[in-house]
């Protein structure tokens, strides 16, 4: 059985056992989250809209950290203008517990 669960304005398509990363959630480690359910699929079908609207997916959370540093690099010709920046998005690790209709 699998489900597509929706965090931070993206979609995740997630099994029991899984371990994903997700956008920052405020919780902190060994907490367990909920995440709202856009679909769930397995052997008997596909459901989707109000026939998925029960359904729930329980996740542990694993680890609160940032993802490797990225490099913003912005330039502008013949101007002398440079400007150089680094980014770490925030992200938190989850554990997929269980996934009920």
């Amino acid at each position: 059985m699998y489900a597509i669960i929706e965090n931070g304005g993206k979609q995740y398509k997630v099994s029991e056992g899984d371990v994903v990363r997700v956008e920052k959630l405020k919780a902190n480690v060994g907490d367990t989250v909920t995440f709202n359910v856009l679909m769930v699929g397995g052997d008997d079908g596909v459901k989707v809209g109000k026939e998925a609207e029960g359904a729930k997916v329980t996740a542990k959370v694993e680890a609160q950290d940032k993802f490797r540093k990225i490099i913003v690099f912005k330039y502008k010709s013949k101007k002398n203008e440079r400007k150089k920046q680094g980014h770490r998005q925030p992200f938190t690790q989850v554990k997929i517990e269980s996934i009920t209709l």
